[in-house]
């Protein structure tokens, strides 16, 4: 693949259906998963993020996030005019791959009455509404995110190693500090789901809880300008 754009966009759907597909596994009734736990699910989103950044890697460098796609503009480490298709693509494959994770539950849905719980299955939500805590977390998970994703860059790997790095830090990421809001980390990753749902003929299904979806939108992206900020100041 020698198409960055699709690369993007391929590996920001690959990440939603293995993630999206998780969250549904251990949620939807009948599912022979279901009950599996967080654990579960952490060990599904990162291993979604570890495939999709071999998927991707060598065509497009795997952002498959807007605040690394940012955090690396800052860092002079990507042109700025790449910025907006980066996103679009990353975006586009969110809501591509939460599609494709409605489809392949496609009997389920009708079969579990839980509203908030199949809105959890495609966009985050916080376990206790603060929405000055809840953004706090979003700021702290990406700042992690992003300044391990740039001190992993000062580091040498094997080769092929590296997505594997990556993948334990989403692991890390979510056993520590998820169980707060659900640890989005990545503007497409709630936002693209989360137009999935509100379009998507989704059996029972309440609203889409828009009133919530600026936080996993501004929280990563203030948490990635941070930790660029700090990264600079200490390398």
């Amino acid at each position: 693949m020698t198409n960055p754009l699709l690369a993007e966009f391929i590996g920001t759907a690959m990440i939603l259906l293995l993630g999206g597909g998780v969250n549904a596994s251990v949620t939807l009734f009948g599912s022979y998963s279901k009950g599996g736990g967080w654990l579960m699910v952490c060990m599904g989103w990162s291993l979604g993020v570890t495939l999709a950044i071999y998927a991707a890697g060598a065509a497009s460098g795997a952002h498959l996030n807007p605040a690394v796609t940012i955090a690396f503009a800052l860092r002079e480490a990507f042109p700025w005019d790449q910025v907006p298709g980066y996103i679009f693509a990353q975006l586009a494959g969110a809501f591509t791959g939460s599609t494709l994770m409605f489809l392949q539950f496609l009997p389920h849905w009708g079969k579990t009455e839980d509203k908030a719980a199949k809105l959890g299955i495609f966009s985050t939500a916080p376990a206790i509404p603060n929405t000055i805590g809840n953004l706090i977390s979003e700021i702290i998970g990406t700042f992690v995110l992003v300044i391990g994703l740039l001190f992993l860059g000062t580091n040498t790997f094997t080769d092929g190693l590296n997505p594997l790095v990556v993948g334990a830090l989403i692991l890390a990421i979510g056993l520590s500090l998820g169980g707060t809001t659900g640890f989005a980390i990545n503007p497409a990753r709630d936002l693209g789901p989360r137009l999935a749902h509100a379009l998507l003929p989704i059996p029972g299904k309440g609203d889409s809880n828009w009133s919530y979806s600026w936080i996993p939108v501004v929280g990563p992206i203030l948490g990635a300008v941070m930790a660029v900020v700090v990264f600079n100041l200490i390398s």
